[in-house]
């Protein structure tokens, strides 16, 4: 069902006959009509424009021969608007990271320059961690033995004695927790200097 909003060039618009000397009587360019869904879900057809209620559900703009000549689509759901904002704002900081990785480098040997640097600096605590722990290692086999030799002579095993030895397991405890940072960032590193270099790729090669 059409409910038509139209003078006599908007009738000969629907009927198509009988009204030749009106069409040409009104033939300014400037003339549209604007056709709409209704709340009864009645087409209308109107020369006064759209609604503001029915104009984010979308509409066509014809022109006086009845051809469509625009096509605004409804206005986006919230869930669609909450996508596209999402989207943007992605774009928005992959565009950032892409001229943050411009500026830091001039081409990818210089990401493998970076990333040789980045994982020796962690290689090189990892192993200080480590020759740490043997130390330690070294000074609590000590401890152990003063303990022994004053528990083989039947004396009781200083406090001072037991709390450094639980100090040192300590300090090993907390340099092995160390050395598991250093490695879990030492193969982050490693898998983000990759990805700048594809993406550095990528970018030159555009």
């Amino acid at each position: 069902m059409v409910m038509l909003k139209l003078d006599a060039v908007g009738l000969c618009l629907v009927l198509g006959v009988g009204c030749i000397g009106s069409v040409q009587a009104d033939e300014s360019p400037d003339v549209v009509f604007y056709r709409y869904i209704d709340s009864r879900g009645v087409t209308v057809l109107d020369r006064q424009g759209v609604p503001a209620e029915y104009s984010g559900k979308g509409y066509e703009v014809l022109n006086q021969r009845g051809r469509v000549i625009q096509v605004v689509p409804p206005a986006p759901t919230a869930d669609q608007a909450r996508k596209a904002q999402a989207a943007a704002q992605a774009a928005k900081i992959q565009s950032d990271a892409d001229a943050q990785l411009l500026h830091l480098y001039s081409g990818v040997t210089d990401v493998d320059r970076a990333r040789a640097r980045k994982l020796a600096e962690l290689d090189a605590l990892i192993s200080v961690a480590q020759s740490d722990i043997q130390n330690l290692k070294t000074q609590q086999a000590s401890l152990q033995s003063q303990a022994a030799d004053q528990e083989r002579a039947g004396h009781q095993v200083q406090q001072a004695l037991i709390d450094q030895m639980s100090d040192l397991q300590d300090q090993q405890q907390n340099l092995k927790v160390d050395i598991l940072r250093y490695q879990t960032a030492r193969e982050q590193a490693d898998t983000e200097f990759a990805q700048d270099r594809a993406r550095l790729q990528q970018l030159l090669s555009q």
